[in-house]
């Protein structure tokens, strides 16, 4: 069963409190999605250290539940 676009950034926000997140539903199918998440938690790390965060707080759906997720992080610009 598909996960919605509301439980995803539910998940992302409980990983990442301060978390500013935005989810697109690419091809109207509950199953292809991008997110953008801006968090203060990804200064000073790699773009893969800020995935694998991201994938964390999914709590293991990605490639279950979850299909696909495109992502676009970084930390808040000052």
């Amino acid at each position: 069963m598909p996960m919605n676009a509301g439980d995803i950034e539910r998940l992302i926000k409980e990983g990442l409190p301060d978390a500013q997140v935005r989810i697109e539903d690419l091809r109207g199918d509950g199953d292809h999605y991008a997110a953008h998440v801006v968090s203060s938690a990804f200064k000073g790390k790699s773009r893969v250290q800020q995935h694998q965060m991201v994938y964390q707080a999914l709590k293991g759906r990605m490639g279950g539940e979850l299909h696909a997720l495109a992502l676009q992080t970084s930390a808040p610009v000052d």
